[in-house]
Parts: structure tokens; C-alpha cells; sequence
């Protein structure tokens, strides 16, 4: 164990090490000035003085991060790394990793870029969630944004940016817990208690749309602020939709005006959604994203499913779908492959209640128990 004396004595050879490296920087020598900050930082971490190691890791990250070999750099930066990750000293981890992440970008490696960011995201929320809030959001958004330029991690990237914007609503760790107190409230039949829980999530969701400018920039980022943006109107029509079910499958007709009210909410919003999608879609060559195509007819089938359950027929969901994509024969090739495409045809065709049998075979993802419980109501009517 070090005395303070002893203590007292490495401090001030450490701060002398600090001394030399940066006369060595302002004459370019910038290798040795690094072994010498590395030789203090060392001392640091030997007396615990890890308030000055925060300044000595990132002067360090920032002369390694202009090394012309990006490779070593990066393997250096990984090394401090996971010395300060071994000591859990969270904000320095997170402050190193963000620099590993730029030279990853920098290198077009993705998926490094990403995960560098994700876990710089983690650290942060770890050392201090609320004081880190923004940070946390920005840094889940790189990591997103990165991950999506890969086709090994587009999923992924999806799922972080939703999950970013999200955060500064502060919703991201309620949304599951809330779904499933919707969903158990559901299976015991207090339809009323379930339609206000799954309304309560709509309005988390118009909360997280609305504060998606202040961390996606519309015009730097368009491609992803559109997706995002479609994603979570859909999100909204979903919930309102499925508030909607629950007062209907309750047959009380005191909520005949509220399901009308929220069903055509919930319409004109798939449509908004299918619209900004299509905008997307036909943009794009013939390389078209599986899980976009998957989302927009899945917003057809849901706007059919609404209509019929209050027998309104204003929007003929196909025909509406295919609207101005007349010239792109591959695109609409591959949205009539979808299976939400022909469920639609076949609600279209023989109506809502022959359909359902249907319905329940397709998976609708998050919404496959919800699906199935309400299905099985009406089926008993």
C-alpha cells in the first residue's frame, strides 16, 4: 500500500512525465510523447488518482486518433480501453471509446464504428443516466446511423435509432414493461383498463415523434429522419388501432363515438405512414429493403383490418398502396409477394370475419399475443 508521502512523490513524477510530453508534442515527436503520458497515466493508476487519468486518456485518445496508420491506432486505443474498463471507470471507458469509434468511421468499418458507440452509449447511461441523457441518445443515434450503412447490422441500426430518439422521451425502458401490463389486462378481460394502457403507449410514441428533431437532423440525415419518422406514425396507428379493438371486443355501445374517433385516427396515420414509405421505395433502385416492404403492406393490411371493423370503405387499401407505382414493375412485383399484401386482398374479397382465420396465421411480431387474444374474443361472439 502507498503512503501519502510516497504517494505525494509519484504524483509529482508523474506530472513531470505530463511536463515533457508536451514539449515533446509541440516538436512533433508525437510517439515519444505518448509513451511518456502512458508512463504517467500508469503511475496514476498505481496511487488511484483517477481524476487526472481522465485528462491524461483523452489527451492520449486525441494524439493516437492522428496516427497515419489507423489500424494501430486503433488497437492502442482498444488496450487503454480495457485497462480503464477493468477498473470500471466508466465516463474515461466511454470518452476512449467514442475516439476508437471516429477512426473506425473514419476506415468505413461499420460495425466497429457502431459498437464502439453503443458501448460508449452504455458507459455513459452506467457512470450517470440522467446526467448523460442527451449524450446516451446522440451516441445510440451514431451507432444506429453506422450500423445501418451495413447490411450485416441494418436490423440492428433500425432498432438503435428508434430506440435513441425514444430515449429522450425517457420511454425506451417503459415501452416493454407497458405493453405487456396492456397485454395482461387484455387476458383478464378489462378491456376498458387495456384500451387506456395501449392509449397511454400511443401517446409515449407522439411524445417520441415529436422530439425527434433534437437529435436527427431532417436535412443531414433525410433518408433516416423519413424512416424513423414513418416508423413511428405506424407505432401510433398500431396502438390506436388496437385501443381501438379492445373497446370494440368489450360490446359496450357507450364506446361506439371513442372507437370511430380513434379508428379514423388511426387511419389517416397509416397513411401518412404508407405514403412517406412509398416516397422512400420508389427512390430506391431495385435492391429493395425486405423489412420496409414488410412494414408498408403490413400498414395496408392494418388500414383494411380498421375499416371494417367500423365499415367504412373510403380507402381502397391496394389500390392505394400501387398509386403512382405503375412504372416501377419490380416494386410491385415484390410488394404482391408480401404476406400482408394478400391478406388484404383476401379482407378486400370475403370480408373481415371469413379473414380471420388468416389473420391468425401470419405473424404480426410484437403484436403476435395481442393478435391471437383479440382474435380469439371476437371469435367467441
Amino acid at each position: 500500500m502507498i503512503g501519502n508521502q510516497d504517494k505525494d512523490i509519484k504524483e509529482i513524477e508523474a506530472m513531470e512525465l505530463i511536463d515533457q510530453a508536451e514539449i515533446l508534442i509541440d516538436k512533433g515527436e508525437g510517439e515519444k510523447a505518448l509513451k511518456l503520458y502512458e508512463k504517467a497515466a500508469q503511475i496514476y493508476l498505481d496511487v488511484g488518482g483517477y481524476i487526472k487519468l481522465d485528462q491524461i486518456y483523452i489527451r492520449i485518445a486525441k494524439i493516437i486518433s492522428q496516427f497515419k496508420d489507423n489500424i494501430q491506432a486503433a488497437l492502442r486505443l482498444e488496450s487503454i480501453t480495457r485497462k480503464t474498463e477493468e477498473l470500471k471507470l466508466y465516463e474515461i471507458s466511454a470518452k476512449l471509446l467514442m475516439h476508437s469509434a471516429n477512426i473506425a468511421y473514419k476506415i468505413h468499418d461499420w460495425e466497429t464504428a457502431g459498437e464502439k458507440w453503443q458501448r460508449a452509449a452504455s458507459y455513459f447511461h452506467e457512470a450517470d443516466p440522467e446526467e448523460y441523457h442527451k449524450l446516451t441518445s446522440f451516441l445510440l443515434l451514431k451507432a444506429g446511423q453506422s450500423f445501418e450503412r451495413s447490411r450485416l447490422t441494418k436490423d440492428e441500426g433500425k432498432r438503435l435509432i428508434l430506440q435513441a430518439v425514444m430515449k429522450t422521451s425517457k420511454f425506451d425502458e417503459l415501452y416493454e414493461l407497458e405493453e405487456k401490463r396492456g397485454y395482461d389486462l387484455l387476458k383478464r378481460e378489462e378491456f376498458d383498463a387495456a384500451a387506456n394502457k395501449f392509449r397511454d403507449i400511443a401517446n409515449y410514441f407522439k411524445k417520441a415523434l415529436d422530439n425527434m428533431g433534437e437529435i436527427i437532423d431532417e436535412e443531414e440525415y433525410s433518408e433516416t429522419y423519413l424512416n424513423t419518422k414513418a416508423r413511428f406514425i405506424h407505432f401510433i396507428a398500431e396502438y390506436l388501432a388496437i385501443t381501438a379493438f379492445c373497446l370494440r371486443v368489450s360490446e359496450s355501445r357507450a364506446h361506439n363515438e371513442k372507437i370511430k374517433e380513434l379508428s379514423i385516427e388511426s387511419i389517416d396515420l397509416f397513411k401518412k405512414s404508407i405514403m412517406l414509405l412509398k416516397d422512400y421505395l420508389l427512390s430506391q433502385k431495385a435492391d429493395f429493403d425486405r423489412e420496409i416492404l414488410m412494414r408498408i403492406t403490413f400498414d395496408i393490411m392494418m388500414l383494411s383490418i380498421v375499416q371494417a371493423m367500423i365499415g367504412v370503405h373510403q380507402t381502397n387499401p391496394n389500390k392505394f398502396l400501387l398509386e403512382n407505382c405503375e412504372k416501377n414493375e419490380v416494386l410491385i412485383k415484390k410488394l404482391k409477394q408480401t404476406p400482408y399484401y394478400t391478406i388484404t386482398e383476401r379482407i378486400e374479397k370475403i370480408g373481415i370475419v371469413d379473414a380471420l382465420s388468416d389473420i391468425l396465421k401470419v405473424n404480426l411480431g410484437h403484436f403476435e399475443k395481442i393478435k391471437n387474444t383479440l382474435i380469439s374474443f371476437f371469435l367467441k361472439k
